[in-house]
Formats: structure tokens, C-alpha cells, sequence
């Protein structure tokens, strides 16, 4: 598994939202680092592709709702942290916080199940989904995501996806704070 630089020479088999992605980091002049890889479904399948980013920060990436599924918020932690529904919950003023659907993916995201990444607000041009991001994440110089498709991860400078991304596509991000103990 090598580390390339920058978007794939070669785009046959790749999806549309792949491109869709590398296009828009490349409109925006955000330098990034590529590997491809077989389909990386959890974190636990994630770890050689970890080693190979690093010291990009890996992401868990959740999209959450609320009980009504009426807000919807894509919650970024550090793979080593546990999502507890409370610690956010409070922070954010939204109680019975639950895993949305997979249909509100791929509805505002473009995103199926194990794809999620911050890179799918690019599509959700209606801000349905807040941003919420561990500060672990906000705090590390480099982090890592697919490019809205699992068969790729991408390495990026931490300000460029939180400046300059989310300047682009209309999307700003509140920053939680999680323990991340048991």
C-alpha cells in the first residue's frame, strides 16, 4: 500500500463523488496525500491504512440525528475515543441523540454506510448536517478521511479542511470536547 500525492493519474472505476472530490480539492489548491486500499468498513480494517496516513489524525465519522430526525449533526472524533451520547448531547443542547438512518447519508451526504467523511458536506449544499469535531481532531496538524467513497483515504493539513473546505462548500463546525473513557 503505497501513499500517493495528490488526485489518482487514472480515474477508470473510480465513482463520480471520488472525482467530484479530488476536483474540488484541486479547484481549492488543497495539497493532499492518497492511498487506495480494499474497502475499509470499520476502524478495526482501518488500522494498515493508519499507519500508512499517519500522523494523520484517523476519524470515527457518525451521522447523528435527534429522536424527531429533524437535525442532523456529523460527529468527528479520534478513532480511540467512545461516542457517548450524553457528553454530546450537553454540549449541544439536543437531547436523544441516535445513529440516523442510512438514508439521510445518502440523502445530504452522498454517503453510504462505512464512507462516511467529512468530504460529503461538499454535497449537502442545504446545511442539513451540523459539524461537530472532537478538539483532539481540531488540535492535530494533519487528519484523515475517505474522499466519500471506503476503497480510498486521503491525508490532509488540518486547516485546510477546516478553513478552506469548509469556507467552500457553506459549512462551519462546532468543536466538543469528549473524554473518550470508558
Amino acid at each position: 500500500m503505497d501513499i500517493q500525492k495528490g488526485r489518482p493519474e487514472n480515474t477508470e472505476g473510480r465513482t463520480e463523488k471520488e472525482i467530484r472530490v479530488y476536483d474540488l480539492l484541486d479547484k481549492l489548491g488543497i495539497e493532499y496525500e492518497r492511498v487506495d486500499h480494499e474497502p475499509a468498513e470499520t476502524m478495526e480494517a482501518c488500522a494498515e491504512i493508519d499507519e500508512v496516513l499517519a500522523p494523520a489524525v484517523i476519524c470515527k465519522n457518525l451521522l447523528l440525528c435527534n429522536r424527531q430526525q429533524d437535525r442532523f449533526y456529523l460527529l468527528m472524533i479520534k478513532e480511540d475515543k467512545k461516542f457517548k451520547t450524553k457528553e454530546i448531547s450537553q454540549q449541544i443542547n439536543s437531547a436523544r441523540l441516535s445513529f440516523a438512518p442510512s438514508e439521510y447519508m445518502e440523502r445530504f451526504l452522498d454517503i453510504t454506510p462505512g464512507s462516511v467523511s467529512v468530504m460529503g458536506l461538499m454535497n449537502d449544499e442545504e446545511n442539513n448536517v451540523q459539524l461537530l469535531v472532537d478538539e483532539d481532531v481540531i488540535n492535530a496538524e494533519y487528519v484523515g478521511c475517505h474522499p466519500c467513497i471506503n476503497t480510498s483515504s486521503m491525508r490532509l493539513k488540518t486547516a485546510d479542511v477546516f478553513g478552506t473546505f469548509l469556507k467552500a462548500v457553506h459549512h462551519d463546525y462546532k468543536t466538543v470536547v469528549l473524554k473518550g473513557e470508558e
